[in-house]
């Protein structure tokens, strides 16, 4: 234990930026770090490796890219262990390898009194991971619940392993309710559960002017934008938006599309969605835009009219109060904690998952519709990162005076 008053953290999770990879996880960083400016914070986040995955990269450029074993980021200390991880079936096995991996590094930092909590984020395997090594190191550890869980609560040995960290956790925080809900139905204990969503950074993300962004883009200044921001993969539903542009091109024939984003863990997409759009013949009115830094979204986002997510997951997608904190309206599916942000009908709508007339009937309100987009800003601005710190820092403080007791 460290002795002090104040709770020391130790965020752990694979899912983190790192040289190699900026934009993986910023969202645990943004949180993370705010947090730090209150509480002593030093970050462990593993990296998978298996001995033959160079050859993998062959075929893959980039699957599991080599990172460094430290980085120093913001001041922060960033420890990047490997861990033994098989694609495949052996996947289930992960959650036991990356607690064995990092064992010994964080009882080096144990000793050196960096930390006396264990904060993981998602329930597996980091989370799983965080209770053996909170076993082996008699430290509290919390769990926080992103959205990955929804479909691996529903796979039985994920499920045990997963019931059985949220059960030992000191406590579990969710960044949606529905999230909570699933833990409560899972049979998690609804009093270990606190809601503690995302904020947004209204410094960084504030609306600019529309034209001066257009003109930046290349965009015409008359057209009708539609802007998406997320991981180019199956899951954020690039693909599904695409779809249904045509025919909102017969209404609006000045539709302009900015895709930003780029490949992540989860998948590249890019050469399919750029095929995808040659095949509907949308060459001119679709741009990819890459994947941008955080400090460089709020261009496009002021370019754009009409922020649309057709996601098939979330936990509660930051990039949504980004857009409204530039003024945007969303149109999202009602997954996960979409609906949560999207709170009424005055910030955008919420449309059935993979129903493509309702996501055009959606899109095509929302192009007619007269919207009070300082009233967006305002209700953005009112869930600004500070309110969530104060939440979580008042939670680990607490957290630590029980195990000192």
């Amino acid at each position: 234990m460290s002795g002090s008053k104040s709770p020391t953290l130790l965020v752990f999770s694979t899912l983190f930026p790192n040289v190699r990879q900026p934009n993986a996880g910023v969202f645990i960083r943004e949180r993370m770090f705010r947090v730090a400016k209150e509480l002593p914070v030093v970050v462990v986040a593993p990296q998978a490796w298996f001995p033959f995955q160079s050859v993998l990269r062959l075929l893959k450029p980039h699957f599991r890219p080599t990172v460094p074993k430290y980085e120093n980021q913001d001041g922060i200390d960033v420890y990047h262990p490997r861990f033994l991880s098989v694609p495949g079936v052996f996947k289930s096995l992960d959650g036991f390898f990356l607690a064995l991996s990092s064992y010994w590094l964080l009882h080096r930092l144990k000793n050196k009194r960096r930390f006396d909590i264990i904060d993981a984020h998602f329930a597996y395997p980091d989370g799983y991971a965080a209770s053996l090594l909170g076993g082996w190191l008699r430290l509290p550890f919390t769990i926080t619940l992103r959205g990955t869980e929804v479909r691996l609560i529903k796979q039985p040995a994920m499920r045990q392993r997963m019931l059985q960290a949220m059960s030992q956790a000191a406590r579990v925080f969710s960044v949606s309710a529905s999230l909570k809900q699933v833990a409560v139905d899972a049979g998690i204990n609804p009093d270990k559960v606190m809601v503690v969503g995302n904020g947004v950074d209204t410094v960084r993300f504030n609306p600019i002017s529309k034209l001066e962004a257009r003109e930046k883009l290349g965009i015409p200044a008359d057209a009708r934008v539609l802007i998406t921001v997320g991981a180019l993969c199956e899951r954020k539903g690039f693909h599904r938006v695409l779809d249904v542009l045509p025919e909102i091109r017969q209404k609006f024939q000045n539709c302009h599309y900015l895709i930003v984003g780029g490949a992540t863990a989860e998948g590249d997409w890019d050469a399919k969605l750029k095929q995808q759009v040659v095949e509907l013949g949308l060459q001119d009115v679709v741009h990819f835009l890459g994947s941008l830094p955080p400090d460089q979204l709020a261009l496009p986002l002021s370019a754009a009219d009409v922020f649309v997510l057709s996601t098939r997951n979330e936990g509660w997608a930051n990039v949504i109060l980004e857009a409204m904190a530039c003024g945007l309206p969303v149109i999202a599916s009602d997954v996960g904690g979409n609906a949560e942000v999207v709170a009424n009908e005055t910030l955008g709508t919420i449309v059935p998952f993979d129903d493509a007339e309702a996501l055009k009937k959606g899109l095509l309100q929302a192009f007619t519709q007269e919207w009070d987009r300082n009233a967006i800003i305002a209700y953005a601005r009112v869930n600004s990162w500070d309110q969530r710190v104060a939440v979580l820092t008042g939670e680990f403080s607490r957290l630590h005076s029980v195990s000192q007791a």
